[in-house]
């Protein structure tokens, strides 16, 4: 049985908040995050953890707005499919519609915000969390295995490695969030031009509401540009401390 001075020492640890990391560390991991999403092969890779969160964002909003989630499946090819269940109409669908592309974009903006707050430890441990609850949803065998993978190496870095590479990897991945969040609307615009995507979120949108797809491309875009910038500030406050600037 874990002791109450146990639970007490994991809470602090939880809890506590980290010192601020090096300038050159958010630089760098800045550098090393635009350089992944903007490199081809790469990207393709890390992009299973945009579809991650995109996917989640639907299922959050479905399970929100009282629909049936009936699963998620993540495929190789990266891309990836939420089932639920309700009225084909109204709020609560609208919103599930919305919530997919914006998703990475505002789960790196709470990202940080956490490191914002130098609360590393915090960020990694919710985000095995969250990932351990969308593995309940999965229904597909390439989903459990990307979840369990994604989930290991958090938890792995969270729990073993030493504080300055804690901090590396969390900065790496807000700031992959935050900038990953903004491709994949510039894709679905190409695509949609292309007539690949008939039936994207932006093209259900339009069938759904008085707007077209293109108002609904524009305000995927507008979201995450305003969580990157945002985002941004809040990652770059050691940047701000270090020449001298309040944040």
């Amino acid at each position: 049985m874990v002791s109450i001075d146990g639970l007490g020492d994991l809470w602090d640890r939880l809890l506590s908040a980290q010192p601020d990391p090096p300038p050159l560390l958010v630089l760098l991991t800045a550098a090393v995050a635009l350089l992944v999403v903007a490199t081809r092969a790469p990207w393709r890779v890390a992009r299973n953890a945009v579809t991650i969160a995109h996917e989640g964002g639907h299922a959050l909003a479905a399970l929100l707005t009282g629909r049936r989630l009936h699963g998620i499946r993540l495929h190789s090819d990266t891309s990836g499919l939420t089932l639920s269940a309700g009225r084909p109409t109204g709020p609560g669908m609208i919103l599930t519609l919305l919530t997919g592309y914006v998703a990475p974009s505002l789960v790196g903006l709470g990202g940080a915000g956490l490191l914002g707050g130098n609360r590393i430890t915090l960020l990694l441990w919710v985000a095995v969390a969250l990932l351990l609850a969308m593995l309940v949803l999965v229904r597909n065998v390439f989903g459990v295995l990307s979840l369990l993978v994604t989930g290991g190496v958090v938890l792995v870095v969270s729990w073993y490695a030493t504080p300055q590479v804690q901090a590396a990897f969390a900065w790496t991945s807000v700031w992959f969030l935050l900038l990953g969040g903004v491709r994949p609307v510039f894709e679905l615009q190409r695509l949609r031009r292309r007539g690949r995507l008939p039936e994207s979120d932006a093209d259900q949108l339009a069938r759904l509401t008085p707007f077209p797809a293109f108002f609904w491309v524009v305000v995927f875009g507008l979201v995450n540009l305003v969580a990157l910038a945002v985002g941004a500030t809040l990652l770059a406050g050691p940047l701000l401390a270090g020449a001298g600037i309040p944040h």
